[in-house]
């Protein structure tokens, strides 16, 4: 994956290339307002493709609050070994909440 934003509270502690595995959604529309975090290398897996922008994590604010979505977390690893994927995950909850 490609870290897109490495200013954001949700991404600043991750390498620019960051290889891990997990299970990739493909969305059928993406709203314009989005601010990516992250997008993946469509050549790194096999299955379907979203075109030349595959967004993986993003955020928005939206009538006065704000919303954060990532896409990983599908694996046991992501909530118990995984600490990069552990401070992206803190970093959206502290960017939701305006910490």
């Amino acid at each position: 994956m490609d870290i897109v934003d490495s200013k954001h509270i949700a991404t600043k502690h991750l390498p620019k290339r960051w290889t891990r595995k997990d299970e990739w959604y493909n969305y059928k529309w993406m709203a314009d307002d989005l601010h990516v975090l992250i997008t993946i290398d469509e050549t790194s897996y096999t299955g379907e493709r979203m075109g030349t922008t595959h967004p993986m994590s993003w955020y928005h604010e939206f009538d006065g609050g704000r919303a954060f979505y990532t896409e990983l977390g599908h694996t046991k690893e992501s909530f118990t070994t995984d600490t990069l994927y552990l401070q992206h995950l803190l970093g959206g909850i502290q960017y939701a909440i305006k910490k």
